[in-house]
């Protein structure tokens, strides 16, 4: 039987649906996520705006660049292990409480590892940077409350993504009010860093309840070390292909923070904050479709590269369908959004819209190497891409500032989706598809 919101389709549209059970399970899943991403993008870019205009560009280049160092750390929290997990739940239902326990142990211990590295690193840095010091330590403990999203994991593994959204944007919604509560009594910058944190520790509490009222105990949840082992021995390529995914999404932001000013520092994270608002795009559309990508490589080998082919040229118009528009408006939008003092972000927008696309395709490209348990390989494509990232930096950043280090961006973004496929052969075949994307781009 079909789904209500079938009916309301377009005929067109409404052919292609009607009796396919698994798609509109994917699509309904998908749509709950792009809602939950929406309603953030609104939601967050109106305050993350009112928040920039009233910390000014040199105060918000150092809440950017605390944020940027928790980022890079971040990804030994995750440990890399969300599509493993996502794996190994479709793959073995019945394990599913032992698998969830053993990640969230897990996470918690290498959570607790990254805030220590990143504060330490912080102090490695900006020693006598006061204020950068106590905005990292505050903000930090997100990671430690971000833990709790192997809960998501569970959701995501039955395509029941409503139930975090639920969660995760009740908290969202309670720290929004508190920061634009902030913003009124003109709080100082620290604030906003703890409520950050505040959002992470209410989508941990709500993340539970909705985990509690699928029928679900965390108390049943249970740790096995064998299992911990094993995992481990699989993740540790993610491990470290997370970090130096970070470094080379971070890099940029850290660099200018060392090399040039913490007002040009804010000038182009006001840049990346409108650039990335359409990240969400291709983690929830890939988010929904993996179980069936996963699903359709263990049954028919020519089903599941066409499933590839179609996420690619899907991710390739989106990212067109973004990027091109932008790059007309890129000055109004600037100053509407973010006004005269950041008037200079607009060419740092248009580089950095463009590496959205490459961006798009790096996620796509990403779920056939998990599919395919290429671990390996996503490992070192992500270091060519971080090693290019970083040496451009270096180069551009001390000549031209935030222009330097979005031309960067979009080089290696490019590099490590896409150019490097055609240095391994076995990702030659993936080099290919991703270019008929890129020429041929289809929504559907």
């Amino acid at each position: 039987m079909n789904q209500a919101w079938v009916g309301y389709l377009p005929a067109f549209l409404r052919k292609k649906v009607e009796g396919r059970h698994e798609l509109q399970k994917v699509l309904s899943n998908t749509g709950w996520l792009f809602g939950d991403r929406l309603l953030r993008m609104g939601i967050g870019l109106f305050v993350g705006i009112w928040i920039a205009r009233y910390l000014g560009p040199t105060q918000y280049g150092l809440l950017s660049y605390a944020a940027s160092m928790i980022a890079v750390f971040s990804a030994i929290a995750v440990l890399g292990l969300d599509s493993i997990v996502v794996r190994e739940i479709v793959r073995e239902p019945e394990s599913e409480r032992e698998i969830l326990g053993t990640v969230l142990t897990l996470r918690l211990l290498a959570s607790f590892s990254a805030y220590i590295l990143t504060v330490a690193t912080t102090l490695l840095l900006r020693p006598d940077d006061r204020l950068s010091q106590i905005l990292v330590a505050v903000m930090g403990w997100a990671m430690i409350f971000g833990s709790f999203d192997t809960i998501d994991l569970w959701f995501q593994s039955k395509v029941l993504s409503k139930f975090v959204v639920y969660a995760k944007n009740t908290a969202f919604l309670i720290a929004s009010i508190v920061r634009v509560v902030l913003v009124v009594i003109k709080a100082p910058v620290v604030a906003f860093a703890a409520a950050n944190s505040l959002e992470f520790g209410l989508a941990a509490i709500g993340l539970c309840y909705v985990y509690r009222s699928n029928g679900q105990m965390i108390s049943q949840l249970r740790t096995s070390w064998t299992l911990a082992r094993r995992l481990l021995r699989d993740c540790w390529p993610l491990v470290l292909s997370s970090v130096i995914f970070m470094v080379y999404l971070r890099i940029d932001q850290i660099m200018l923070g060392q090399m040039a000013t913490s007002h040009e520092l804010g000038i182009y994270a006001s840049a990346v904050k409108i650039a990335e608002i359409w990240f969400f795009i291709p983690t929830a559309i890939v988010s929904s479709v993996f179980p069936n990508i996963v699903r359709a490589r263990e049954v028919d080998e020519k089903e599941f590269y066409n499933r590839l082919q179609k996420l690619y040229n899907l991710l390739a118009f989106l990212g067109y369908a973004i990027a091109i528009p932008t790059t007309f408006l890129a000055s109004i939008v600037v100053y509407l959004f973010y006004g005269e003092a950041y008037a200079s972000a607009a060419p740092m927008l248009v580089l950095l819209i463009w590496s959205d696309v490459f961006a798009n395709l790096a996620v796509a490209r990403n779920t056939f190497l998990m599919a395919m348990n290429w671990t390996r390989v996503l490992l070192v494509m992500t270091f060519l891409g971080a090693a290019a990232n970083i040496a451009l930096n270096f180069w551009w950043v001390p000549k031209y500032g935030g222009i330097g280090a979005a031309a960067a961006s979009l080089i290696s973004y490019w590099f490590a989706a896409h150019g490097g496929c055609f240095l391994y052969k076995p990702l030659r075949r993936t080099g290919g598809m991703l270019t008929r994307a890129l020429i041929y781009p289809r929504f559907w």
